[in-house]
């Protein structure tokens, strides 16, 4: 077992939510004062399975560095285990969803592996963790970790950001799987209301749902020409390469955009050209193949693009999946007809520094006219808040949590069947032929993240929750 790594938080200056929200920023700085009295001298952990990729590793990124500037001692640890072990997890993850993944089994061969890693990595963290701290384990990797870490006397909050509205025999393999660990956790939260385990008491399960930072490389604003500038940099389009154009990062310093992405395409997307973008994991649940398959459907009698946005599959550790699918598109890429495969572009952006990757990101999000999620089933999906928050329309599927951020037909148009190739075609002809229309959506997709979806108010929430249930337990 590879030591687990300790990921640098760094501090964000909360006064920064001070314009974006207005009135509530007095209530929520002293709700901030509250939590530093609350937690003095104890530490609040969060554990999880990658420091890069994926909506956890973004919301840590954000989070922490606000937590630390509230004088509260935030310290992130990533666990590095074996692949085999990542590749129990991403099933689990899998049937989590409702879906069978590989379609490997849950047996006592995967019970014993699941154990065997999770009680090494329980040790290392009991000579780290004392009593009196809090937990935070999130997702299927690190629920064998709780009754370990249970054992120091710390409070333990297992976070589970996955999940479907509806259990099938795959799901509910996965719970009987996972519930002799997580039972003994101090609170479980969940993102929905309908992903919470039957199994699991009420007064010991949460509902909070995840939320953006909006001053994050992510998530900032970018000037158009800036945009411009990082897309000619990356090779995404076409044009003499400018300095390295500028990003501000998570602790304030400058940043600059100067590696290239890897691309699969016949060439650059044309400066004016109508772009719909989808950004996410290769992951089989995001259905990238069926995406394209819409999108070649849509393609005649338009000049439109499509750019299917992901990571270098190198750069996420704890999903062996991500080259697969990568793979099967290729493949599929492979044998368009070409008056079509010049207008898909698949782009790994490099990993190497993720608040570079995140400026890469932001700028894509921005050039496009048109951003989906296409997912067959999503825990929440954040890239639909940060589609939202830059002012795009968003076309996505009617699953998980993209119900909770969508408002259909005011905030952007929802897929009630994700596989339903002609209505994601018909939504990306009524945007691209109304740009009025497709504006209003973008105006009211940002002011309804602004309103429901942005960090600070969440962290407020998370110190609540904490301070109820010690309170709780006290009694």
């Amino acid at each position: 077992m590879a030591e687990p790594e300790v990921v640098e938080v760094g501090q964000q200056p909360i006064e920064r939510f001070h314009q974006l929200l207005d009135g509530d920023f007095d209530r929520l700085t002293a709700a901030a004062g509250v939590a530093r009295g609350t937690f003095e001298g104890r530490t609040i952990w969060q554990v999880n399975s990658t420091k890069s990729g994926g909506g956890v590793a973004e919301m840590l990124q954000s989070y922490l560095p606000t937590a630390s500037d509230a004088g509260v001692d935030m310290r992130w640890l990533v666990l590095h285990e074996r692949a085999e072990f990542f590749e129990l997890t991403k099933r689990i993850h899998n049937l989590l969803h409702g879906f069978p993944g590989d379609g490997g089994l849950l047996g006592e061969e995967e019970t014993q592996l699941y154990e065997e890693v999770t009680a090494k990595s329980g040790a290392r963290l009991g000579e780290i963790i004392k009593a009196g701290d809090i937990v935070f384990l999130h997702d299927p990797q690190t629920a064998g970790l709780i009754p370990a870490v249970k054992a120091t006397g710390a409070t333990v909050l297992w976070r589970c950001h996955i999940g479907v509205d509806r259990h099938n025999a795959c799901v509910d393999s996965a719970i009987d799987f996972l519930a002799p660990y997580v039972e003994q956790a101090d609170v479980c939260v969940f993102s929905r209301p309908e992903y919470a385990w039957d199994c699991l008491p009420d007064d010991r399960t949460y509902i909070m749902f995840p939320a953006i930072d909006p001053f994050s490389p992510k998530n900032q604003s970018l000037s158009g020409q800036v945009v411009r500038d990082i897309l000619v940099t990356i090779g995404a389009e076409e044009g003499v390469t400018p300095p390295p154009p500028e990003f501000v990062r998570l602790d304030g310093s400058t940043g600059v955009v100067e590696r290239s992405a890897e691309f699969l395409q016949t060439g650059p997307i044309p400066e004016r050209a109508p772009l719909i973008a989808q950004v996410s994991r290769w992951d089989t649940l995001k259905d990238h193949g069926g995406l394209l398959t819409a999108f070649v459907q849509f393609a005649p009698g338009n000049d439109a693009h499509l750019a299917l946005v992901g990571p270098a599959s190198a750069g996420v550790s704890d999903d062996p999946e991500g080259e697969i699918v990568y793979a099967e598109l290729q493949e599929q890429w492979n044998d368009l007809d070409e008056d079509v495969k010049e207008r898909v572009h698949i782009i790994n952006l490099p990993m190497d520094d993720l608040e570079e990757n995140a400026a890469m990101v932001n700028a894509l999000q921005r050039r496009a006219d048109i951003l989906v999620q296409k997912s067959l089933a999503e825990g929440f999906g954040l890239t639909v808040a940060e589609g939202m928050w830059k002012g795009r329309p968003m076309v996505a599927s009617a699953v998980g949590g993209i119900k909770d951020q969508i408002v259909d037909g005011e905030s952007g148009i929802l897929i009630e069947d994700p596989t339903d190739l002609s209505a994601f075609a018909e939504a990306f002809e009524s945007l691209l032929s109304d740009p009025d229309f497709a504006a209003r959506m973008g105006e009211a997709a940002h002011a309804r993240v602004a309103r429901n979806f942005l960090s600070l108010p969440r962290l407020v929430d998370y110190a609540q929750l904490i301070v109820d249930i010690e309170a709780r337990d006290a009694d």
